[in-house]
């Protein structure tokens, strides 16, 4: 999705965020990831000017301090880019990929169901469409985030095909977006 992101030509416009889409935000995470107040005030601050990004291929990102923090795409949820991912792991469920996998995930591609069931792979239980945190054996930090085409249950009984659709991952265009000044 952020392979060919390049913030100069992709931005179309910089909007101030609502209010009321702010609190739509908050409440996804408070209801959704059972996130509490004092994470939420550090990564969209209520004092701060947030700003809207909105981009190219219908994708928004929210912009604080002219950092991106969250990213949309298009009448989906908004989810947290892979660095405050990194900061606050807890902000999405955890799915773990083998050894295997890593390279792929790393050049853009989905995760396959095989790489979720074989040793090493670890899945929380979830339901099909639900935005994940994409771990690797072996590694601390999140290597990308996707949104599961299958349930868990689906995915051990099946065991072939696409398992998550890649949305955001290490090395990406938005990875190394740092400022949007």
């Amino acid at each position: 999705m952020f392979r060919r992101f390049k913030p100069k030509e992709d931005i179309a416009t910089f909007g101030q965020l609502k209010t009321s889409k702010l609190r739509e935000v908050r409440s996804f995470f408070k209801d959704s990831a059972g996130i509490n107040e004092e994470i939420l005030d550090v990564v969209l601050p209520k004092s701060e000017s947030i700003k809207v990004a909105k981009c190219h291929g219908h994708i928004n990102l929210l912009v604080v301090g002219n950092y991106p923090r969250f990213f949309q795409t298009r009448d989906g949820p908004y989810l947290p880019t892979l660095r405050v991912l990194h900061r606050y792991p807890e902000l999405l469920p955890h799915m773990q990929v083998d050894r295997g996998a890593i390279k792929h995930i790393l050049s853009g591609s989905d995760i396959m169901c095989r790489g979720l069931t074989s040793p090493g792979a670890k899945m929380e239980d979830v339901p099909a469409g639900t935005y994940v945190a994409i771990h690797a054996e072996g590694k601390e930090h999140a290597v990308g985030i996707g949104i599961t085409t299958l349930s868990t249950e689906d995915i051990r009984a099946k065991n072939s095909g696409v398992g998550i659709q890649l949305l955001h991952h290490l090395g990406d265009a938005l990875w190394t977006t740092t400022d949007l000044s």
